[in-house]
């Protein structure tokens, strides 16, 4: 495995994914943002967050995959999610949960950051996901 995830001594613990990841591979892989749209280009759940936010995660994992890659060999995440307030963290959770499950992802993700925007490409759609891998 190229991707070893750590929470450090002297940052906080979170739940959802780690702190830092530490990439030996040498090859990277950097992907476009992935939104909530099925194999057809139709948005999947339009206003619900938590829909959205599995349909992204999984379009990220059929990504990695055509790269010969999975969730375990990403070292970054950056989500943007339109309007973002606190109260919304559950339903962003619960979303990346039901993706987790269906794709057999046990251990924590790597780091992530979330940024709040306006909007996205589309304004059906709330959440956009992009990670950065590396393999061997």
């Amino acid at each position: 495995m190229s991707i070893i995830l750590v929470n450090p001594e002297g940052l906080p613990e979170v739940d959802l994914y780690r702190q830092l990841s530490i990439a030996t591979g040498s090859k990277l892989i950097f992907m476009a943002g992935q939104v909530s749209v099925n194999v057809d280009g139709a948005i999947v759940g339009v206003g619900d967050l938590t829909a959205q936010a599995e349909q992204c995660y999984l379009n990220v994992a059929t990504a990695l995959a055509a790269a010969g890659a999975s969730f375990d060999d990403v070292a970054k995440l950056t989500v943007y999610l339109v309007d973002w307030a606190p109260d919304k963290m559950g339903q962003f959770v619960e979303g990346v949960t039901r993706a987790s499950a269906k794709l057999g992802i046990a251990s924590p993700l790597p780091p992530l950051t979330g940024i709040g925007v306006a909007a996205l490409a589309e304004p059906e759609l709330l959440i956009e996901v992009e990670a950065t891998a590396v393999i061997n």
